[in-house]
């Protein structure tokens, strides 16, 4: 079997790390009724700063498969054990996320346990894009990314529209899961899962978009990357007019919106980090993503079935700067601390050379 290093930039994994940051700061605010708007996902159609969180990170996971997978295919590495490590981390990546809602099932006494999640996301994501990496074919790539958009977009229009409950990546995640989504309502039978099987199509064309992305990275081609993040927004701006930005949906036009910015941003932290050497902030976050999102999944379930996130919160904030500076920068500041505290591990972990592969 051939064995080829993947080349590690500095700027992929200072990106991934601030992307763990923002995913942090927007799960685990100290009162949930007093977030600043910025940092809350968008009830329906639009798309807020924190709607571009779970975006980069997915296109994110796509460069790095280029950075990854790719090179040893073209080396010539025998696909098959390729292909077998793939599958091993995704269903590692999807474990740990049902590990995680089982867990929360059990410690907050919750309705149900809810199969789909972030994680599960991810870990189908990589798979199914890893697996099209292993056959290196940039045309058929973007021809496919072209065929899930396209594709949803038809599927969505013809089933039914995109409101909320009656579409039909509602419906499809309802009738196999029924009470089993994120949202239930029992008097009507409707249910909606943001992080559905039917929005996951969309959610591959993100990845597959950084798998692209991370190609014109590896080989130097660097100069293509804002053209493409200009011509990826130029595209899902136009397309919001008929079909809005839809973070729940996961529409096209939201695809192409959050991929283009997401693109700009890695061609700006390569020329910061890797071309002009500024500091690679966030990598400790990066190079331990997986692990730090899943420790700080764990921790706020454990600490709020043992009432400790409340009193914390109440103590710690609350009962000294509400009256100082009103509801609102408190739960800010906790969850500000708590992925401070997060970022403080990842960074004691990196000095360690402790890099837990998942």
């Amino acid at each position: 079997m051939v064995q080829v290093a993947a080349r590690r930039f500095a700027s992929v994994d200072a990106l991934r790390g601030l992307t763990v940051a923002a995913m942090l700061l927007v799960n685990d605010p100290g009162d949930w009724a007093h977030v600043f708007a910025p940092l809350l996902h968008s009830e329906w159609a639009g798309c807020t700063p924190t709607d571009l969180v779970f975006p980069f990170f997915l296109f994110i996971v796509g460069v790095s498969i280029a950075l990854g997978v790719v090179p040893r295919i073209e080396a010539g590495a025998d696909p098959a054990p390729v292909r077998r490590a793939l599958w091993v981390r995704a269903l590692r990546i999807i474990g740990i996320g049902l590990a995680i809602n089982l867990l929360g099932w059990w410690l907050l006494d919750k309705p149900h346990f809810r199969p789909w999640g972030v994680l599960q996301r991810i870990g189908l994501c990589f798979l199914v894009v890893g697996y099209i990496a292993t056959r290196p074919a940039p045309r058929v790539q973007g021809t496919l990314i072209a065929v899930l958009l396209l594709g949803y977009w038809a599927l969505l229009g013809f089933g039914g529209g995109f409101e909320p409950w009656s579409n039909l990546a509602s419906r499809v995640d309802t009738a196999l899961l029924g009470p089993l989504v994120y949202e239930f309502d029992p008097a009507s039978g409707r249910g909606h899962d943001p992080e559905g099987l039917l929005s996951t199509l969309p959610a591959i064309a993100t990845t597959l978009l950084g798998l692209h992305a991370g190609g014109w990275l590896r080989r130097g081609r660097v100069h293509r990357l804002l053209p493409g993040a200009l011509g990826c927004l130029l595209v899902g701006w136009l397309w919001s007019a008929a079909l809005p930005w839809n973070k729940n949906l996961w529409t096209p036009s939201f695809v192409l919106w959050t991929a283009g910015w997401a693109m700009a941003l890695l061609w700006l932290f390569h020329q910061l980090v890797d071309r002009w050497h500024w500091p690679a902030i966030g990598r400790s976050l990066g190079i331990n993503a997986i692990t730090v999102y899943a420790g700080s999944a764990v921790m706020f379930l454990l600490l709020y079935a043992l009432g400790a996130w409340e009193a914390i919160y109440r103590i710690g904030y609350t009962s000294w700067m509400t009256p100082l500076f009103g509801p609102y920068v408190p739960s800010l500041a906790f969850g500000l601390v708590f992925t401070a505290i997060w970022w403080a591990i990842a960074k004691w972990m990196e000095k360690r050379g402790i890099v837990i592969k998942v």
